[in-house]
């Protein structure tokens, strides 16, 4: 009875329901990661033909007709305009026919994606094969000799997603879940915005100057970095001021469990499962790692929707978090856990 009553005080309704929340992350962690990441395949890749005449639409409807849908083809006048849509990002490969030859170009961006670049390289020379072409390649955009498949860029914003929530957390944790009033909530935000500039800088300079892993403008990228690492921890921030000590949980749920796999690193997005395709340029690891690439590899080009992705997700942190501040109105959070008297958390209550 000793132990039942002991174990009766120690489970209580409260941690058994943390308990089962960490097993429901851990069974969709592994769902997402291996849903969206078993079986990567090609589907409705936007993709460039360019050919003299008739032929050009022949081979457009050829490819369209792929088994599994993989490409979708439109016509382009030239290969100057399909270099161009392909630096821009609104195709990702463009085969030119050459009429007079056996010899046809793909043209492709690995510094997109080497396992997108790989795959079209594959349908390319399978389908010049039936009509017994030849394929040669020719890379637009290639990604850096120090990016390994091309995942550097995923893993940089892998790294300021993580430093966001997890500065988020802390400071929760160290203060209780919610702040004590608005000039306490604008403190938390403001260390995080200053945690975001050092944090987005020394993962710039560390993924450029030291590593040399990314190339392109370090102060394109510390901008970036800021914006990711601020977006994440105050949309943790304000997930924690709602749900107490469960924030962090669901901050997990959306950034790592749902942002990560869909994020097109390992994969470019159009060889995810539908699902994670469509939601993976909404969340921050997606939008950040395709801001990355732009800024690495063309030249800045395709940022506007992501940039504004990842503002919208700070403002939404910053107006959740302030709004419940107020409501709070100078009473103590009960989540709280108060390390105040040995001066951890101090000046970020």
């Amino acid at each position: 009875m000793r132990f039942a009553d002991e174990l009766k005080s120690a489970v209580t309704p409260r941690a058994a329901l943390l308990v089962i929340g960490v097993l429901a992350l851990q069974l969709l962690f592994i769902a997402s990661y291996v849903g969206a990441l078993h079986n990567p395949k090609p589907t409705d890749v936007p993709f460039g033909v360019v050919a003299p005449g008739p032929a050009a639409e022949q081979t457009a409807d050829r490819l369209k007709k792929l088994p599994g849908d993989p490409l979708d083809p439109r016509v382009l006048k030239d290969e100057a305009a399909a270099r161009h849509q392909i630096m821009n990002r609104d195709i990702d490969g463009a085969l030119l026919v050459d009429p007079r030859g056996t010899t046809d170009t793909l043209l492709v961006a690995s510094g997109g994606g080497t396992a997108l670049s790989r795959t079209l390289t594959t349908l390319a020379t399978d389908v010049d094969a039936a009509e017994k072409r030849t394929v040669k390649t020719v890379d637009v955009a290639p990604a850096s000799g120090q990016d390994f498949n091309g995942l550097s860029s995923f893993y940089l914003v892998v790294g300021w997603c993580v430093g966001g929530y997890l500065c988020a957390s802390i400071l929760a944790i160290s203060a209780g879940s919610r702040a004590a009033n608005v000039p306490r909530a604008v403190i938390r935000l403001g260390t995080m915005a200053l945690y975001s500039i050092v944090g987005g800088l020394g993962g710039a300079i560390i993924i450029g100057p030291i590593l040399g892993a990314l190339p392109g403008s370090v102060l394109g990228l510390w901008g970036l970095g800021a914006l990711v690492i601020f977006g994440v921890g105050a949309i943790t921030l304000a997930l924690q001021s709602l749900t107490g000590i469960v924030g962090i949980g669901l901050a997990v749920l959306l950034i790592v469990i749902a942002g990560n796999p869909s994020a097109g690193g390992a994969f470019p997005l159009p060889m995810l499962p539908p699902f994670w395709e469509a939601i993976g340029p909404w969340l921050p690891p997606g939008a950040g790692t395709w801001v990355a690439r732009s800024i690495a590899y063309f030249e800045g080009n395709s940022v506007t929707r992501p940039l504004l992705v990842l503002s919208a997700w700070a403002v939404l942190g910053v107006v959740v978090t302030l709004a419940l501040s107020a409501r709070t109105r100078n009473k103590g959070n009960s989540g709280s856990i108060d390390l105040t008297a040995s001066g951890f958390g101090k000046g970020i209550a």
